[in-house]
């Protein structure tokens, strides 16, 4: 890129975070300060705002970047992430998204606290949403810094660490001013210039092979340097048993990980009722299964365009394939409609990671000051079910809350320092596999399961989240191989770079466990006020 084409990209970057930081001004200066306004938005958005914010904060910069890449280089195997994030939604539609809305105020954790003992499930929701909050947050603080050193050529790692403390500065203020409804409307115009960037993309990539799918698959196979077998399965996953099980275990995380989401679960208290929370799921479902079918698109015109070996060398885990696709699609580089190209996908590749970092940030400072915070606060004075009175201790949360941001940031940020060679879509399957072995669990025995207990939800929630993490340290993902976060190291001893495929087991398991060995009788009662709650909304926030 030239010193012109880079100042291009640079203002159009510049103009996005302007846009936001007005919108998170505008906001700051008309909310209430109330919690509700805080985590929730004032719960006045309606079913297609919220849709559009559901898949701006889902279309993240793993789906962006990160999936585009891996089918560029491994064609076939790569699409298994399209495959798994879009088919996660119906899980969530079918399963949570109305109960959620009914059961719960803010978080994750009222879901679960409102048949069982508040404390230690709010400890235990509350820690194992920040986990998987930072362990997202990672993704997109590596695809920042991938994008900024493609735009500055590519060697320059003091940009691309200074690109991940400026986003990690940028989201810390959106949350702390904004709140939710900051968030949302960055989420809303975010979503609508990924669609029309992706869909600008794709109509470029199918008109340069005259419509023909087929020429494109060929093309693209031609380039990969792996001929037929790129458009075959097997090419990542199926060298033996061990990559075929790391298959099924992406697979299972992927599906399953959606459901147990912090940010993804969050938004469901921005609207209204129920009714509007299903209705925002299947905005979001139509937004982002046409957005996934474009990134199998631009993933395999990044094959056939750019050539599989080009995309390895600008970013050896392909992080980079559709940028330099859009550069290649506006005439090449060094020409005016590259360089014009390249500068708005760019932008709106750093727009995604904006509004993405602000929706995560959001949710996880709401667990450590509604979930945690609030935890050790309840001991003295409490309500109805361990609750206080409503308008007592909500300004200081939110101040907690605050606080917590910055602190969730600073960690973020130096954990995507360290991971910056690694592609933002395996990164984010990570974080998947977490939320699928620590959350989804106790979310479902605690809408579902008439005897489950408050044992049973603690155990649940650990017996997930902690062999989660420790099959990830000591996995090929951190040591034992030369993509590993330190290559130098070797103490891996689980093989599979995923641990879904254990770990999910493991949360179910420990959630049935920790139930039947409770002391404690369930509390049937409870139960069948959450039930009547879950099922029709009486009572409901």
């Amino acid at each position: 890129m030239t010193g012109d084409h880079q100042v291009l990209a640079l203002l159009l970057f510049s103009a996005f975070v302007a846009g936001t930081l007005a919108i998170t001004t505008w906001v700051s200066r008309n909310r209430r300060g109330s919690a509700e306004e805080f985590y929730a938005g004032g719960r006045l958005f309606s079913p297609m705002e919220n849709g559009f914010a559901i898949a701006g904060d889902y279309m993240s910069a793993a789906s962006f970047l990160g999936i585009s890449g891996l089918i560029a280089l491994f064609g076939y195997d790569g699409m298994l992430y399209s495959v798994g994030f879009l088919v996660a939604w119906l899980v969530v539609l079918l399963l949570v998204a109305e109960l959620v809305r009914n059961c719960g105020r803010f978080t994750l954790a009222d879901v679960i606290a409102a048949r069982m003992r508040e404390r230690p499930v709010r400890i235990a929701s509350g820690t194992s949403s920040v986990t998987v909050s930072v362990l997202y947050l990672v993704a997109q603080m590596v695809g920042a810094g991938s994008l900024v050193a493609l735009l500055l050529g590519g060697t320059s790692e003091a940009a691309r660490s200074w690109t991940v403390i400026g986003v990690g500065a940028l989201m810390v203020i959106y949350v702390s001013l904004g709140g939710m409804r900051a968030t949302t409307w960055i989420q809303i115009v975010k979503a609508v210039l990924l669609m029309a960037g992706a869909i600008a993309l794709t109509v470029l990539v199918l008109l340069r092979f005259h419509g023909d799918v087929n020429q494109l698959l060929t093309s693209a196979a031609e380039r990969s340097g792996h001929g037929r077998e790129f458009l075959s399965p097997g090419l990542k996953y199926g060298g033996d048993w061990t990559s075929r099980l790391d298959f099924i275990s992406l697979g299972l995380a992927l599906v399953l990980g959606t459901a147990g989401l912090p940010h993804i679960l969050s938004r469901f208290y921005t609207v209204p009722t129920a009714r509007a929370a299903r209705r925002s799921v299947v905005w979001a479902i139509g937004l982002i299964g046409g957005f996934y079918l474009m990134t199998i698109v631009l993933g395999f015109g990044a094959a056939a365009i750019v050539g599989t070996d080009e995309v390895r060398a600008s970013n050896a885990a392909g992080n980079t394939a559709v940028p330099l696709l859009a550069l290649d699609l506006g005439g090449g580089a060094g020409s005016t409609g590259g360089a014009v190209l390249f500068a708005v996908v760019a932008a709106v590749a750093f727009a995604t990671i904006l509004a993405v970092v602000a929706g995560i940030t959001l949710a996880s400072s709401a667990s450590v000051a509604h979930d945690l915070y609030a935890s050790v606060r309840r001991r003295h004075g409490k309500g109805p079910h361990g609750e206080r009175p409503r308008g007592e201790r909500r300004y200081g949360e939110v101040a907690v809350a605050r606080v917590a941001a910055v602190g969730i940031g600073a960690v973020a940020i130096g954990l995507g320092l360290l991971a910056r060679d690694l592609n933002v879509a395996f990164l984010v399957g990570l974080a998947f596999a977490v939320a699928a072995s620590a959350n989804l669990p106790v979310l479902l025995y605690s809408l579902f399961w008439r005897n489950f207990t408050t044992r049973g939800a603690v155990w649940s929630v650990y017996g997930g989240l902690v062999p989660a993490v420790l099959l990830v340290v000591f996995s090929p993902v951190v040591s034992g191989s030369p993509d590993a976060l330190f290559p130098g190291l070797d103490f891996q001893v689980f093989p599979l770079q995923n641990p879904g495929l254990v770990s999910i087991p493991l949360g179910f398991l420990a959630g049935w466990l920790g139930t039947v060995t409770s002391p404690e009788a369930p509390d049937e009662a409870r139960h069948a006020e959450t039930e009547v709650r879950a099922l029709t909304g009486a009572g409901a926030v």
